[in-house]
């Protein structure tokens, strides 16, 4: 008779090769995506790989429904075209939802390179009657180049799939998108709290990644969370707290994977008080990956902020 250990070892490989599966099903449509934008422009390509209920991050507002925003005729005349590649690919058990995240350039006008603008292009992606459509996506820029002469490597994504919980752990009736929520507004009262730092070291995985304006990804959680408390520190001040506000998310099928989106901001009444103006004040989106971790709590894998103003 096999031992259990046996048995459980024979499972967690054929689990990786399916995840492994699942994890170039989605590289190879994020690279489809960015090909068709090359193709046939910015806009049209959107159209065709935007799900229903998606959402984009731009810079003076909220998250926007993605598809009135790209049937709109004003933005079509206005939009720079792109150019992307994924450095990193991220995907659930079940293959119905993932992340890419890598380099993007915003093409200046007239085909002068030095009117060209950098960043990172974080998206969300969900599987839908077996086709990957895109969520969510979110940029944050930073002041000077990035090569796109990247590549995916599921090496890097391991890691956090060995910090996710076993499936027996996760498929619970506690576990729902509610506890996934609540744990995304839990870390925004966190950093209040404890500050930005602490509040990541708590809420991070050990392997999580971080995204913030002018900088590139930081990855593992004492980096992160050192750059990411770092930024917060010159945002924020102890009488002037950051208010979270949860504004949409989804679980997916095998329940170790959700994301979350809404907006980070200091406090009105504070700043009144302190008679500061308006747009002193910090606004930022954030788009958030989370993992049902193996201390059978949901920890952070993604976290990106991008500063936004009236």
């Amino acid at each position: 008779m096999l031992s259990v250990s046996v048995l459980f070892s024979s499972f967690s490989r054929a689990q990786e090769r399916s995840q492994y599966q699942h994890w170039l099903e989605l590289s190879a449509a994020d690279q489809n995506f960015a090909d068709r934008s090359d193709e046939i422009g910015r806009t049209r390509a959107f159209l065709e790989f935007l799900g229903e209920d998606s959402v984009v991050f731009r810079g003076s507002r909220n998250s926007v429904d993605a598809r009135t925003e790209y049937s709109n005729p004003e933005f079509q005349r206005g939009a720079n075209e792109i150019a992307w590649e994924a450095h990193y690919i991220d995907v659930s058990r079940d293959g119905d939802l993932g992340l890419s995240a890598g380099p993007l350039t915003i093409i200046g006008g007239g085909g002068d390179p030095d009117l060209d603008s950098f960043g990172h292009l974080v998206s969300i992606w969900k599987k839908n009657a077996g086709r990957w459509v895109l969520m969510a996506d979110i940029v944050v820029g930073i002041p000077g180049f990035l090569s796109l002469g990247v590549e995916p490597n599921f090496d890097d994504t391991r890691p956090v799939l060995e910090e996710t919980a076993h499936p027996v752990m996760v498929m619970t009736e506690d576990n729902t998108l509610q506890s996934l929520i609540e744990s995304d507004n839990r870390f925004g009262r966190s950093i209040n709290i404890r500050g930005g730092q602490r509040a990541l070291l708590r809420w991070g995985l050990t392997n999580t990644r971080v995204y913030l304006p002018d900088m590139g990804p930081a990855v593992g959680r004492e980096a992160a969370s050192s750059v990411y408390g770092a930024f917060l520190d010159n945002q924020l001040s102890t009488t002037n707290p950051v208010s979270l506000t949860h504004v949409g998310g989804y679980l997916s099928t095998s329940k170790e994977v959700g994301y979350t989106y809404g907006t980070m901001a200091t406090n009105v009444d504070t700043e009144i008080e302190n008679n500061e103006s308006e747009n002193d004040r910090f606004q930022a989106n954030y788009l958030r990956l989370w993992r049902f971790s193996e201390s059978n709590e949901w920890k952070i894998a993604v976290e990106v902020l991008s500063p936004y103003s009236n």
